[in-house]
């Protein structure tokens, strides 16, 4: 492998004077990508016993304003850092795996899945308030479809804006101009900021997106530092890996992408994975629902097959009550 600077290194991660080489991570440069970047950096740079220095690397999501939907889903974050990592201008990248496509990019795999942080969406509003408590015709921002059906049918009569923007960006308009906002646990916890939820959404009653709170480090898939690939494994977390896989199974079968209203849990209980998903009608007047269970025994690879083909199970349910329709989600692009 041949660094910026022309550093040749060994398969093993050596340089060839003998140093260690550092692997180079590839990031947004949001400061909420560069905080969860960064996590991982520190964990990987322990496993591997060599320095990673991160890469910052722009997209289109982050410099074009207008709707994720209408840029084509959250996925258009992930298409720069790809194209970087093919170009072998880094070694690994840092998704959200929320924000991943589920089909596959050619070249590359997902190599490891560290473990999970809060999967549940929270509000954050002016005077403490919870979605039941929101003064009457409220504004409330968002820029997730998925959002926006699940305000809509808990309080029709709020205003749901559609916002773009940082974390920060969103929080300072719950100051300005909006009565609250919805975003993730995890981007405020990993940025320190959780202690301006007002309320914590259940999953039960609020699924949030497929693959929420977790991260995908992806590597090109010939990769032959035989140290990196060492590393990825110990930081590799199998009981996140199942449940993703699972819920990202079910975005797959429904042929729906990262901004589809749809939300999916799932969850390793003891050797028991249960799969839950919710489709939408945009408006939030209607939903389907549909949930399986299976036990998990025989190898990783055995469980792996296993969660897909209960991810597929939760789909099909999903079609066969008129899932595509209430959605249109055939359509939505991946």
């Amino acid at each position: 492998m041949t660094g910026d600077n022309g550093t040749v290194t060994a398969d093993n991660g050596t340089a060839a004077g003998g140093g260690p080489a550092p692997i180079r991570l590839g990031t947004r440069a949001s400061r909420l990508a560069v905080a969860q970047s960064q996590d991982v950096a520190d964990r990987l740079a322990k496993a591997a016993g060599r320095p990673v220095e991160l890469v910052t690397v722009t997209s289109e999501g982050d410099t074009n304003r207008a709707s994720l939907a209408s840029l084509g889903g959250t996925g258009v974050f992930a298409s720069a850092l790809r194209e970087a990592l093919v170009a072998g201008e880094v070694d690994v990248l840092v998704h959200s795996l929320k924000d991943l496509p589920t089909a596959p990019y050619p070249g590359l795999t997902i190599s490891a899945v560290p473990k999970r942080a809060d999967a549940r969406d929270v509000l954050v509003a002016r005077n403490a308030a919870t979605i039941e408590t929101l003064p009457e015709g409220a504004k409330v921002g968002t820029g997730s479809p998925r959002r926006v059906a699940q305000l809509r049918a808990a309080r029709p009569d709020l205003e749901v804006v559609d916002i773009r923007g940082n974390i920060d960006t969103r929080l300072g308009r719950v100051d300005d101009d909006l009565d609250a906002v919805v975003l993730a646990a995890a981007g405020l916890t990993r940025i320190d900021r959780l202690d301006v939820a007002t309320e914590l959404l259940d999953l039960g009653s609020w699924p949030s997106a497929p693959g929420q709170g977790a991260l995908a480090i992806e590597t090109r898939a010939d990769e032959s530092d035989r140290n990196l690939l060492a590393a990825l494994k110990k930081i590799e977390h199998a009981a996140t890996r199942l449940t993703v896989t699972a819920e990202r199974e079910v975005l797959a079968k429904l042929e729906a992408g990262c901004s589809a209203p749809i939300g999916a849990t799932a969850i390793v209980d003891a050797e028991l994975l249960l799969v839950s998903a919710t489709v939408y009608r945009p408006d939030g007047s209607e939903h389907r629902t549909a949930s399986h269970a299976a036990v998990l025994d025989g190898s990783a690879q055995d469980r792996l097959t296993e969660a897909l083909e209960l991810g597929g199970r939760v789909a099909a349910e999903l079609l066969e009550n008129g899932a595509a329709e209430l959605a249109d989600i055939a359509s939505t692009s991946k």
